[in-house]
Order: C-alpha cells, then sequence, then structure tokens
C-alpha cells in the first residue's frame, strides 16, 4: 500500500534521528541554564568588529529559530546594541544550535556537522561587517534597566523551569509542528521520487539548484532540525551536497513573516543588507561545500544513516529515544490545540483580551508579557503566542500598548 510504504519512510527517517534530538533537548536545557539574554547584550553594544564576532558566536549554539531569534533581536537593538552586531546575531543564530548541530551530525554525517556551524558563522560576520560598512551609527553606552529587569526575571526562574520545562516542553512545542510536518515531506520525498533521480543533471552540481533552493527556503518558517531530512531527502534523490546546505542555511535564517518586523525595528536599509548577505554567502558555501566533497571524493549519501538501516536494523538505544521522543511530541502536540480549543472559549469576566499580530513560539509569548507587564495598571496577564492572544485584568490606553507592542517588535491587530 501507498500510504503504508510512505509511513515506513517517514518512520525510518524519525528513528534514525530521535537519539540526536534527545540529546541536542538535554543541551538545550544546559545552555538555558548558564545563557542569559543579557548576558549576550553586555558584551555587543559597541559598533565594532568585536561586537560583530562577539554576536556571531554567541548566536552558534543558542537553540532559536528564525522568528524565536525576532524579539531578541528586536530586544538588542532598542538597548542600544549596534546595528552590525545585531545582523550578525540575526544570521548566526537561527541556522544552528547545539540541538541541531547533534541532529546534523547523526543524519548527514561529521563533514556536515562541522560545516554547517563553521559556515553560519562566517555568514554572520560577513553580514555584520557589509552592515558596518553601509550603515553609519554612533557609538553608544550600552545600559538600559530593561537589562536588569530581564535578569531579574531570569533569576525568578527555578531549575526545573530552565532545565526541564523549557527544553522539553516549551522549546519542543515551537519545534513540534515543523518537525513533524518536515519529516512527513522528507518521507514524501524519499517515497515519490526515485533515488538518484537528478544525479548527473544541473541539479545536482550546477547553480540553479541553489537559487531554487534560495527562492523556496527565504520565504519559508522552518528551524535549523526540521530543515535536516528534507535537505537529507533531497540529497538522496541527486541534489548537490552545496544545494542541500543552501536550504539548510536560508530556511532557518530568514522567513517572510519576519521581514515586516526587521524592517520596523532596524529599517529597510539593513534588512536589505541582512538577506542580501544571506543569499551572496550561502550561495559561496553552497559552491565551497560540492568543491570539499569532490576533492575529498566522498559521496554525501555515504553517511546518511537511511542508507543503511534496512541492511543493519535499528539498535535498541534508537528504538528507546524513538519511543520517547514519539511520546513527548504527541504530548507537545496536544498541549498546541489544547490550548487552540481552550482560547475559544469566552473571555473570562472582568478580563480584557487583545490580538497581537507575529507571535510564533515562547519566546514571542515572554517578551510580549514582559512589555505588558510594564504597565503598573495591567495584572494577571497571560500570553498564548498559538493563538495572537493577550489576557489580562485593568484598566488600559490601547494607544500606549500599542506602541509599546510595536515596539517589542508586535502589531496589535
Amino acid at each position: 500500500m501507498i500510504i503504508l510504504d510512505i509511513l515506513i519512510d517517514v518512520f525510518n527517517i524519525f528513528i534514525e534521528m530521535s537519539p540526536y534530538i534527545l540529546l541536542g533537548l538535554f543541551f538545550v536545557g544546559l545552555m538555558n541554564l548558564f545563557v542569559t539574554k543579557d548576558l549576550i547584550e553586555k558584551n555587543i553594544g559597541k559598533n565594532n568588529l568585536a561586537s560583530i564576532i562577539k554576536a556571531a558566536i554567541f548566536g552558534i549554539p543558542l537553540p532559536l529559530c528564525s522568528c524565536g531569534v525576532i524579539p531578541t533581536a528586536v530586544y538588542m537593538s532598542n538597548n542600544k546594541a549596534s546595528k552590525p552586531a545585531v545582523v550578525s546575531f540575526l544570521i548566526s543564530t537561527p541556522q544552528t544550535g547545539i540541538d541541531s548541530i547533534l541532529a546534523t551530525y547523526g543524519m548527514m554525517g561529521p563533514l556536515f556537522a562541522i560545516y554547517r556551524p563553521i559556515a553560519a558563522l562566517v555568514m554572520g560576520l560577513f553580514g555584520g561587517i557589509l552592515t558596518k560598512n553601509y550603515y553609519k551609527e554612533p557609538e553608544k553606552k550600552f545600559f538600559s534597566l530593561n537589562v536588569l529587569n530581564n535578569k531579574i526575571e531570569q533569576d525568578k526562574k527555578t531549575f526545573i523551569d530552565k532545565f526541564i520545562k523549557y527544553p522539553y516542553f516549551e522549546f519542543l512545542d515551537d519545534i513540534a509542528p515543523q518537525f513533524i510536518v518536515g519529516i512527513v515531506i522528507a518521507g514524501l520525498i524519499s517515497y515519490f521520487i526515485p533515488d538518484d533521480f537528478f544525479a548527473g543533471s544541473i541539479f545536482s552540481q550546477g547553480i540553479l539548484s541553489m537559487l531554487i533552493m534560495i527562492v523556496i527556503g527565504v520565504p519559508m518558517y522552518i528551524c535549523a532540525t526540521a530543515s535536516i531530512p528534507i535537505a537529507v531527502a533531497l540529497m538522496l534523490k541527486g541534489f548537490s551536497p552545496g544545494a542541500a546546505f543552501v536550504f539548510l542555511a536560508v530556511g532557518p535564517a530568514t522567513n517572510a513573516a519576519s521581514f515586516t518586523v526587521l524592517a520596523k525595528s532596524l529599517g529597510k536599509k539593513i534588512v536589505s543588507i541582512y538577506i542580501l548577505s544571506i543569499i551572496i554567502s550561502s550561495l559561496v558555501f553552497g559552491y565551497l561545500l560540492n568543491y570539499l566533497f569532490d576533492v575529498l571524493e566522498l559521496d554525501p549519501r555515504d553517511f546518511i544513516p537511511m542508507n543503511h538501516i534496512h541492511e543493519h536494523g535499528v539498535d535498541l538505544i534508537t528504538i528507546i529515544s524513538g519511543i520517547i521522543l514519539g511520546l513527548l511530541l504527541l504530548l507537545s502536540v496536544y498541549r498546541i490545540y489544547l490550548k487552540k480549543y481552550l482560547s475559544k472559549s469566552k473571555v473570562p469576566k472582568g478580563y480584557n483580551q487583545i490580538e497581537i499580530e507575529g507571535m510564533t513560539c515562547s519566546h514571542c509569548s515572554d517578551t510580549v508579557t514582559k512589555t505588558l507587564s510594564k504597565f503598573s495598571e495591567l495584572s494577571e496577564i497571560k500570553v498564548d503566542h498559538i493563538n495572537g492572544k493577550a489576557t489580562f485584568k485593568g484598566e488600559y490606553d490601547i494607544d500606549k500598548i500599542s506602541k509599546s507592542i510595536l515596539e517589542a517588535g508586535y502589531n496589535i491587530k
């Protein structure tokens, strides 16, 4: 049966990724314990090369997607971080994270796993330096009470909140729908397109395949981890590793929904430099990766475990990891749709509710919550990014709230 065969391909992809996703979630928890937003912001306030380098380095291990990084970038910009450093952070951060690096190693091999964060680092530096040369801003002393307030709020969170609740609940809720869709798309590609279908064509080495990946990837909203199974499936069908890399780079680094927010916060000129630098540098690194595989005489498909799963079977650790991750994903989907269902109920008596555009993840909810918390007249604030709503008690001035929400990078409907 066609459906059964597709499900088997989807299962093979999922089961091979499971151990690396779980290990990645563990390190996400560790990162959340020791790396706070104010630590990043305090180091990238000056308009110099050092701030650009620090911003790119800080961004590499952080598990933030192209939308999750937006509120952080807007917050940094509003708190006097230099624009070149913000652009560097915007480019390097969503392309990789500790979770996606481990998943890349498991699904695509060590060369891809090493190459991907190095490329993200250099791409971030390129975008930051390009911004520095074409956008002039005065030197600013980096200090803000908002940063101190953020530190206080971070300290209020418990070990369970940071190490358990965030990675296995909040962060997983952010990536679960994309991850599931990505695996299903990979399964469909795997089933319907014969192996090596594009081998020997312009898609195997030519620039056309990379340009196609740019057209598809730039407006798409997909996280660094969810992009991996799709890239793997494309390579199995004959796409070059360079084309797969371009998709891995531009897919997570950009999305159409974030462009408007960034244009309002950073300006259209900076956003144009940001997009252009990603496109140019991803093509360069795509060509370079093809060259490396040719020189080393490596076949990227030799590193893909799906090629060997039927020969060697699946080990017990992988099966257990698949069961655990599967249960976590089911719970995540349940929470997401439960929230959607509960949000359809009427607003409780005595509460007010506003609709906010642009929220896509838990980081967005945190940012909007902190923004609304600045108004002393508001209490019992609850923000739901899944349905784009904020509920609270208290009288409010819609104009003042709209201005604050806009400064945070979002819009009130």
